[in-house]
């Protein structure tokens, strides 16, 4: 259960702001929507209970209510809950307002330029890739998915991406969750055959589409590390085959790498400067009290 810390800075936190007269039941609540977003697998309600320091009768009354709202959703046949639609819109309106920010924006207008073609961001969310950016080329002949459109996994390059930075149970438990569709001739459908090329686009940092998804489309996407370790999210070239073609988009992996790195970088700043300004805060709140 690495994803949620049961000790440390964020469980302590939560347990010392819930204390607080007044605020404890929202920041309770908050408590689970953010240990939930932060999980990269869905989780139980003894899991949370223990994760945030919360008697197992509350945390089962929050999950019941988050779920009626539909902010979490449990998983089929589990006791296991995931990010439910209103949290997946709060997150992306979240995302977008930050990946739309300088210089993050500026990054993905300068890939696009310097590949000639379409760019994409996206991140895993329940069992799809969400765009939450999106340059489009300057063609006639494109593709159209705006931010907050919804792709499958196991067939886009961003998907497989995602997928491969998965622990492996917790990948082979998502793809089998839902049916393999096969969408086109080259959709990859078999389990064991799709686990190895997720196997072999860990070790590379590089996944292909090579029209798995759409018929005459072919992508390139490689992670987004917000420290240097932990992929957040992923980035893509995309084309008609017409444009581009298998190798013409290898040929264009340094370009992408490049760019995946200098918004890594801008996302471990953001988290510095969130980090610092947390510091300050509580340094201020001890001082005044």
């Amino acid at each position: 259960m690495s994803p949620i810390r049961s000790s440390g800075s964020k469980a302590t936190v939560a347990r010392s702001s819930v204390s607080e007269p007044g605020s404890a039941p929202t920041l309770r609540v908050f408590s689970f929507l953010e240990a939930i977003a932060e999980s990269r697998r869905s989780l139980s309600v003894s899991e949370l209970s223990v994760a945030l320091n919360v008697p197992q009768p509350t945390a089962h009354r929050i999950v019941h209510m988050l779920e009626t709202e539909n902010f979490l959703v449990r998983e089929p046949g589990t006791r296991r809950y995931s990010p439910g639609d209103r949290l997946a819109r709060l997150s992306l309106g979240l995302v977008s307002a930050s990946i739309r920010s300088v210089p993050r924006r500026t990054i993905l207008e300068e890939l696009s330029e310097a590949a000639g073609e379409t760019c994409n961001l996206g991140i895993l969310v329940d069992r799809h890739v969400l765009y939450v950016d999106r340059i489009e080329a300057g063609w006639p002949l494109g593709l159209r998915f705006n931010p907050g459109s919804r792709v499958p996994l196991h067939c886009t390059s961003m998907g497989k991406v995602l997928l491969s930075s998965l622990p492996i149970d917790a990948r082979r438990q998502l793809l089998m969750s839902s049916p393999l569709h096969k969408y086109t001739e080259n959709t990859i459908t078999d389990l064991d055959r799709l686990e190895e090329e997720l196997d072999a686009i860990r070790q590379r940092d590089l996944a292909i589409d090579n029209q798995e998804f759409l018929a005459g489309v072919v992508c390139i996407a490689t992670p987004v590390r917000s420290n240097g370790h932990d992929v957040v999210a992923a980035i893509a070239i995309s084309a008609p085959m017409a444009r581009m073609t298998v190798d013409s988009a290898l040929a264009k992996a340094p370009l992408l790498k490049a760019a995946a790195e200098k918004i890594g970088a801008t996302l471990a700043a953001q988290q510095k400067e969130q980090m610092a300004s947390k510091r300050s805060e509580s340094k201020h709140g001890a001082i005044t009290k």
